[in-house]
């Protein structure tokens, strides 16, 4: 069984047409995978037995806010990790996993980051479960307003591109964290672009004509086979 940590909500118009953030995770998942969600805001965690692997979803809050919710995810997460259950962050959730395991999350200087770009994959990706197939430089969408500006001191770099210089990284044998969206579709990235149109227009972004990222998209399907897989 995989818990989806739900940790906020999209856009209304976004959720109106493609659903939320659980049912992208979910769907990338692939096909077969048992999952319940569950939203720190509103119910408690669940047992960690016969948990199979974590995914923490995106959010429009902010992680350096350190919400109530958050600090209890926190705890909860570091408990799931002495067990060595794997974990995946995206986004959001990527961000709340350096901060937990001792990073540092700030606004990114240039401002906000959104549309398809693309990625690069650092040699210590070529031994990563998840990454090592992936090519060297692969398209990613992307929409986030803060970073990872330090990494836990245990952890590695895996992935980064010229404006972003952590995309993903791994914590130990069964962490990872990525700052692009391997659950969004050229649909969702279209829509979230339309919807922070009014906020980005002005700003220093990165923005490329949103395109397919088979590869990104790949990335959880990978972990749920890895978890499932685990001895």
């Amino acid at each position: 069984m995989f818990v989806i940590l739900k940790m906020g909500d999209t856009f209304r118009s976004c959720a109106a047409k493609y659903g939320d953030f659980e049912q992208w995770t979910i769907g990338a998942l692939g096909d077969g995978v048992s999952a319940i969600v569950v939203d720190p805001k509103k119910e408690p965690f669940p047992p960690l037995a016969d948990i199979d692997g974590i995914v923490i979803t995106g959010s429009h809050d902010m992680v350096t806010d350190r919400l109530l919710y958050m600090e209890k995810s926190s705890e909860w997460l570091k408990a799931a990790a002495a067990e060595n259950i794997p974990i995946f962050g995206v986004c959001f959730g990527h961000q709340l996993l350096a901060q937990t395991f001792g990073g540092v999350v700030e606004d990114h200087p240039d401002g906000p980051e959104i549309g398809t770009v693309s990625i690069n994959l650092t040699d210590e990706a070529k031994n990563d479960p998840l990454f090592k197939d992936l090519p060297e430089t692969f398209l990613a969408h992307a929409t986030h307003t803060q970073s990872v500006s330090k990494l836990p001191t245990d952890a590695l770099l895996l992935a980064a591109n010229c404006y972003e210089k952590c995309h993903a990284f791994r914590i130990g044998k069964f962490i990872w964290g990525v700052q692009f969206h391997p659950e969004h579709s050229t649909d969702i990235i279209k829509e979230y672009i339309a919807a922070q149109a009014d906020n980005i227009k002005d700003l220093p972004i990165v923005l490329r004509e949103v395109c397919a990222t088979p590869y990104a998209n790949g990335v959880l399907k990978k972990f749920a086979s890895f978890c499932l897989d685990k001895p």
